[in-house]
C-alpha cells in the first residue's frame, strides 16, 4: 500500500467530510477511497472517522492524526517538486475561481502564456460569481474582492478596485442625468449580489472620507458580472462597477459615467488560498503568474 497516497486520501476525506466528494476530487473510485481509509484505521488500530448516513466527522484521534498527516503530505509534495526546474516537469491539476469578468476580460485572453510554458498542468477555471468554499470544493486559490471573512485562508493582497458610476445613454435620455446624489430619488439602481436574498438596493459613495448610502428604487437584481453590465447597457438602471471592465463600453458610448464626485470607496482585491504550510510548486507558479497578469493589465483600476 502506498502510504503517502493513503494519507493524501484520508486528508481529503477529512477536509471535505465526504467519501464521495473526496473520490471525485482525487479522481478515484469511491470504493477505493473507503477501502484505503478503512485499511489505515486497521493499521493504526483506532477509528479516525465517525461515519453516519449524512456526514463524516473526525474522531478525537482522527483530529490529532489529521493535523500531522496534512503537514506530512504537504512536505512530500514540496519535496517531490524541489528538482522540477524545467517547466515541463511541473504537472498536475490546478482548480481556481474568479469573478466572471476577471476571467473573460483579463485572465483567459492570456492563459495561453501559462499553458504553453507549463504544458503538463491542467487548469480548472471557475467563474461562478459566488463565494466558493476553497476547502470543501477543492479549490487551490481564488480571486476575490471586498472584506475578508474566512480567517482560515491566507490572503495575498493584489491592490484596490476603483469603481465608477455608469448608465446607458438611452437610460439617461429617458430619465435625465443626475447631477447630485439627491437626484437619485428619481432613478433606478441595478443590484448585484453573488447569492440571491437579503439585498439592499442602495447607492454607495464617499462623502469626503465617510462612506454613505442612498436608498434607490430597483427593478432588477443579478448575480453575474456580465449580466450586471449587460443590464446597464440595456437601459435598466445605474450600476457601480470597476472602471477597467467598462473601457470598451465607455469608448463606444454605450455607457456614460455619472456622478464622478460620488464614487464608492475603493475595494481591496485578494488572491486567497488554503492555510497550508507548503503549496505544490505548480500552484505557487500559477499564483505568481495570476498576480503578474492582474498588475500588468491594470486590472479593474488596481492601484
Amino acid at each position: 500500500m502506498d502510504r503517502i497516497q493513503t494519507l493524501r486520501v484520508f486528508v481529503r476525506v477529512a477536509e471535505l467530510k465526504s467519501f464521495t466528494q473526496a473520490a471525485q476530487s482525487l479522481g478515484l473510485p469511491k470504493a477505493s477511497v473507503s477501502l484505503q481509509v478503512q485499511q489505515l484505521e486497521n493499521d493504526l488500530r483506532t477509528r479516525l472517522l465517525q461515519r453516519t448516513t449524512r456526514q463524516v466527522q473526525l474522531t478525537r484521534d482522527g483530529t490529532s492524526f489529521y493535523e500531522r498527516a496534512k503537514d506530512l503530505v504537504a512536505d512530500v509534495d514540496d519535496l517531490q517538486s524541489m528538482f522540477q526546474a524545467a517547466p515541463a516537469d511541473i504537472s498536475g491539476r490546478i482548480r481556481v475561481d474568479m469573478p466572471s469578468r476577471v476571467a473573460r476580460l483579463i485572465i483567459i485572453p492570456r492563459l495561453g502564456e501559462f499553458t504553453a510554458r507549463f504544458p503538463n498542468v491542467h487548469i480548472e477555471l471557475g467563474s461562478v460569481d459566488r463565494q466558493v468554499d476553497l476547502i470543501h470544493e477543492g479549490y487551490d486559490c481564488v480571486i476575490r474582492g471586498g472584506l475578508l471573512k474566512d480567517s482560515n485562508l491566507i490572503a495575498r493582497k493584489l491592490g484596490n478596485v476603483r469603481s465608477i458610476n455608469v448608465a446607458s445613454a438611452a437610460y439617461l435620455k429617458r430619465f435625465g442625468t443626475p447631477r447630485t446624489v439627491r437626484d437619485l430619488d428619481h432613478h433606478y439602481l441595478i443590484h448585484y449580489v453573488p447569492v440571491f436574498g437579503g439585498t439592499s438596493d442602495a447607492f454607495e459613495y464617499l462623502d469626503g472620507d465617510q462612506p454613505r448610502t442612498v436608498k434607490m428604487r430597483s427593478s432588477l437584481t443579478v448575480n453575474n458580472g456580465d449580466a450586471y453590465v449587460a443590464a446597464c447597457e440595456a437601459g435598466l438602471g445605474i450600476i457601480q462597477t470597476p472602471l477597467s471592465s467598462l473601457k470598451e463600453s465607455l469608448r463606444k458610448g454605450q455607457l456614460v459615467e455619472i456622478l464622478p464626485r460620488a464614487r464608492m470607496a475603493p475595494s481591496p482585491v485578494y488572491l486567497l488560498y488554503p492555510h497550508r504550510r507548503n503549496l505544490p510548486r505548480r500552484v505557487k507558479m500559477f499564483m505568481d503568474w495570476l498576480e503578474a497578469v492582474m498588475h500588468d493589465s491594470g486590472a479593474f483600476g488596481l492601484r
